[in-house]
């Protein structure tokens, strides 16, 4: 029987703990990389809901702002005077939309690009109108911040008929305020001062059907 000297048998123990010893230190560390970066998804998904929440918030204002009967003719053209810190809610209910009048070029970037929105964009009937709103909420005894590191606001446009509809068909329904009539919003969540991230922009359309400036 041959006898293998005890030192080389110790050497080649240790060579293979060593390297046994590698391998789980790279298992440990690609274990915390792939945990750290679910961690940064999760938080970074949770950031973005939280951003989309505070600006639908703001949609939430622009639609409320259209509830109920009254002020048929500012919910129908823009009146520079409601799109100002000013028009607060009512508790009566009769609350005016900030209704935003924009220049025929530049509709479709309204819809299309709110972060390049700029004064430019409305027409004269808007003239000296704030672009966004500031969120004051849906509730007219209290004043709601939607978060406390972002701000919400918001603006409505009348969304123009094309050529060929025939929403309100009958000759004159437009001239009483008669009819269905459909309204695009904007509204985007910005950091506060002091505050990191980027601005978050959403959008909604409603209608509503007026049943005339008398009823």
């Amino acid at each position: 029987m041959t006898a293998f000297p005890s030192h080389r048998q110790n050497g080649a123990v240790l060579l293979v703990a060593l390297v046994m010893l590698l391998v789980l230190t790279l298992l440990a560390v690609s274990s915390m990389r792939g945990v750290t970066l679910e961690t940064r998804i999760t938080a970074n998904r949770a950031h973005s809901v939280q951003l989309v929440n505070v600006a639908e918030a703001g949609l939430r204002e622009a639609e409320f702002r259209f509830y109920g009967p009254g002020n048929l003719a500012d919910k129908l053209n823009a009146n520079p005077v409601n799109c100002h810190p000013s028009n607060t809610l009512k508790v009566n209910g009769l609350n005016k939309p900030c209704l935003l009048e924009i220049v025929k070029e530049s509709l479709q970037a309204f819809v299309e690009e709110p972060q390049e929105i700029k004064a430019d964009f409305l027409a004269p009937g808007s003239s000296g109108s704030l672009i966004w709103m500031p969120y004051k909420g849906t509730d007219p005894a209290n004043t709601t911040t939607p978060s406390g590191s972002h701000a919400a606001e918001w603006n409505s446009m009348l969304a123009g008929q094309s050529e060929t509809a025939a929403v309100n068909a009958e000759y004159g329904m437009a001239l009483e305020g008669q009819g269905t009539y459909f309204y695009l919003n904007n509204a985007k969540a910005t950091p506060k001062e002091g505050q990191s991230g980027g601005v978050t922009y959403v959008q909604s359309s409603h209608a509503n059907i007026y049943l005339g400036l008398n009823n």
